[in-house]
């Protein structure tokens, strides 16, 4: 089974050469001016995150023109497009665009909508060397009024030589309030870009390290994961889970969970 790969970053659509995942999909949607890809979203939906750059999208009868603001994902907080299931569409670059689409199983009825930066909420997550930036885009917690049936989306930034995602968590199974099922993917951007991370991923079968780059992908379908940007660079992902339901809880590793009990203190200290 592969867990992590490069996605290829060519004119087009670009697909992943496999996939861990049963719920969750990837693609990266890479379009010069003027350039249209048509599509259809068939039994899934579809968020279209806009990585740098804008698009016109024409969904069924409904036109969003000039969907997008930033230059990059390190440049602001990012717009996106929800495409229910059963969509015909189209996708129009205005100037060079980068798209990535994430996707899951859905029969959820509802209008396509643009989630605009000004929705996306934004904060930081842990403290001292393990505090990390967060924007999330599509979630029940800070989008509730936004319909989706399972994907939650959002995406992180792990500033110079810190962690994220620490302790190492899972979700792995429905036991709510303790712990949800949900697939996971990180698509991976650094900056500068010729900088890299280190990516944990552990679960019952295997554990080990990925080298993060640029257009790198993990998929996570169980199993505990956590990321390390190499000092002088920023790590980045694009992150997008698939479960039952859209609530959301977390199993911390118990050899590690002691750390995250320091937040408040490392806060109060100004940390």
């Amino acid at each position: 089974m592969t867990y992590f790969e490069s996605v290829p970053n060519k004119p087009g659509l670009n697909s992943l050469s496999s996939n861990a995942c049963q719920l969750l999909d990837f693609n990266l949607l890479v379009l010069g001016d003027g350039k249209t890809y048509q599509g259809a979203s068939g039994k899934r939906e579809i968020c279209a995150v806009i990585l740098g750059g804008r698009a016109t999208f024409d969904i069924g009868d409904t036109r969003f023109e000039n969907v997008g603001a930033r230059a990059n994902v390190f440049a602001g907080k990012p717009h996106s497009v929800y495409l229910p299931a059963q969509s015909q569409f189209a996708i129009t670059a205005r100037g060079n665009v980068e798209i990535g689409l994430c996707s899951a199983p859905s029969d959820l009825s509802t209008a396509p909508y643009v989630i605009a930066s000004e929705r996306v909420a934004s904060g930081v997550w842990g403290a001292a060397n393990f505090s990390r930036n967060y924007h999330q885009i599509l979630t029940l917690a800070s989008q509730p009024d936004l319909p989706a049936q399972r994907l939650i989306v959002g995406e992180t930034f792990t500033p110079s030589g810190n962690w994220s995602t620490f302790p190492p968590h899972r979700h792995e199974k429905d036991d709510l309030p303790r712990e949800a099922f949900h697939e996971e993917m990180y698509f991976f951007k650094v900056s500068p870009a010729d900088g890299f991370g280190i990516a944990r991923y552990y679960n019952d079968e295997l554990d080990t390290g990925y080298i993060i780059r640029d257009n790198t992908i993990l998929m996570a379908p169980k199993g505990f994961h956590t990321v390390v940007s190499a000092p002088g660079y920023t790590t980045y992902y694009l992150w997008f889970l698939a479960g039952n339901h859209r609530t959301q809880a977390v199993a911390d590793d118990p050899t590690y969970a002691w750390v995250g009990k320091t937040v408040p203190m490392l806060k109060a200290l100004g940390h």
